[in-house]
């Protein structure tokens, strides 16, 4: 109701004076089409406590300082200058931020509607005048003309017109431009915390390439020292070629896996080259120095699933496009009342410049229009704009469902990449010493060699799952830490607050 108070006293303030006044300020009490209300996490199915909290986080209360900047806690410089330069240069970020002026520009045209329009005109010149007498020619046949003259003429005039907003059409577009705004402007923090994902990915997934290669290097250097053994053995007629031959084809597998994990190490460098806004190749020239997986965090924070409403940008793009969809009912419906526009023009015309301001002339006047038959059309127009508001809640409340799910699932990602971790830690120490005691019983002859084989193929499968397991545990901590909604909570242009669920 104080919302509707504000509009009658801004509309008489226009209107005052008029004879249409009265009417005017009765019709202009509320603004067409419903006020929208943010709907309450209960009716969006938002549950009051994640299934796996405390399973993998051990922490239920989140700061926007720890979501601002969470991959600072990877502990790793080259991660931190790597993400600074995609917020500054990444062309998705940029084309982003280009919809979100697009989105500022279109708030500046809805809010230009309120004020009267008004546009000037002036013209000045001169007009040449020749009068002939009726039945006097020369000896030639040709009129006789009995004078001729120039003549200025000067104009100045002036035209305006203001369209009142008797039934909210105005102000419910320029609400709808507000919700369209914040929307883009959380889409922006959307593209960005995105981006900041996805080249977390590929920089854990890009150390994780290096770190296998280095396995696979060094299981190279001890099959070639076993193939020696073998060959030598052979030789001397110790074994037969089956030794021999088992050791070069574990050998040859050992090497086609390189050209792979190279491949694989590539293709992650060039992604990161891209998502910082520069070309593949020389700006990732210092990446190829091989580097550690970075190290994880032990705890993390998650909060409750409340909290999502308010952190997840696309969830509260969702929220912010439900209210545009809501204000444009009223768009809609104010289309089918009546019309209410005042203009009014003021000119003055002169044969001479300094006379120009001696007559004034002008009026003003007011048009009242009412759609009387037009098929339907405006009524389907405001169920068209029902359905959509129908259509953007769904949206919303499937947006909300699906962070939660993003949640739940980096949650139990991180369990599982932790257990693992443990898991495999246990059996590589133990693959290790299997297979350092195999290789001294096969060159004493104690074993044959594919006891060695099996025991040292075991080995490298522990270190590449070991390997794996911790670059998981980091990716999950990434995935959860985007379900969250972090990485965007410090950006600049920050999107104004709005209520994503009643108080």
């Amino acid at each position: 109701m104080t919302e509707c108070k504000e509009k009658v006293r801004y509309r008489s303030a226009w209107i005052a004076g008029s004879a249409l006044a009265p009417a005017c300020l009765l019709l202009a009490a509320c603004a067409a089409g419903p006020d929208y209300r943010a709907p309450a996490p209960a009716a969006l199915g938002v549950p009051a406590a994640y299934s796996q909290a405390g399973d993998a986080t051990g922490s239920t209360t989140i700061s926007e300082a720890d979501l601002a900047s969470w991959w600072t806690r990877l502990d790793d410089p080259a991660l931190n200058g790597l993400i600074d330069r995609a917020i500054a240069g990444n062309l998705d970020i940029v084309q982003a931020q280009a919809r979100l002026r697009q989105a500022r520009e279109s708030l500046r045209q809805a809010n230009a509607a309120f004020l009267p329009q008004l546009s000037g005109s002036a013209s000045g010149g001169k007009n040449y005048t020749s009068q002939t007498t009726a039945n006097r020619f020369d000896a030639n046949g040709v009129p006789i003309s009995s004078g001729s003259h120039w003549s200025s003429s000067y104009s100045v005039g002036a035209n305006a017109s203001w369209q009142i907003d008797l039934f909210g059409e105005l102000s419910r577009s320029a609400e709808a431009a507000r919700a369209d705004l914040a929307a883009s402007g959380y889409d922006l923090a959307n593209v960005r915390m995105t981006i900041i994902a996805e080249l977390v990915t590929n920089y854990v997934q890009a150390r994780l390439a290096q770190q296998q290669l280095r396995v696979a290097k060094e299981t190279q250097a001890i099959q070639q020292d076993n193939y020696r053994i073998a060959d030598w053995r052979l030789q001397a007629g110790l074994v037969s070629s089956l030794d021999e031959q088992q050791a070069k084809a574990q050998l040859a597998q050992t090497n086609a896996t390189i050209p792979q994990l190279e491949a694989s190490l590539r293709g992650s460098l060039n992604r990161i080259a891209v998502l910082t806004g520069q070309a593949p190749g020389e700006a990732t020239r210092a990446l190829e120095t091989p580097a550690p997986i970075p190290a994880a965090s032990t705890r993390i924070a998650t909060g409750i699933p409340a909290d999502t409403l308010r952190q997840r940008p696309d969830v509260r793009a969702a929220e912010r496009t439900l209210a545009a969809a809501t204000a444009r009912i009223g768009v809609a419906q104010a289309q089918l009342y009546p019309s209410l526009g005042i203009s009014g023009n003021l000119g003055t015309t002169s044969n001479s410049f300094k006379d120009l301001f001696s007559l004034i002339t002008g009026g003003v006047f007011a048009n009242v229009a009412q759609v009387i038959f037009d098929g339907g059309r405006l009524a389907s127009q405001v169920r068209l704009q029902k359905a959509a508001a129908d259509a953007a809640f769904a949206a919303y409340k499937q947006t909300v469902l699906t962070a939660l799910e993003d949640v739940e699932n980096a949650m139990a990602s991180l369990a599982s990449a932790r257990v693992r971790k443990a898991e495999f830690a246990t059996a590589m120490q133990a693959s290790d010493n299997a297979a350092i005691m195999a290789r001294s019983q096969y060159q004493s002859g104690l074993i044959d060699f594919q006891t060695l084989s099996t025991t040292e193929n075991t080995l490298l499968s522990a270190r590449n799952s070991l390997a794996s397991a911790q670059s998981d545990e980091v990716l999950a901590i990434a995935q959860l830490y985007n379900a969250l909604g972090g990485g965007w909570q410090n950006m600049e242009s920050r999107p104004a607050n709005e209520p994503t669920h009643e108080q």
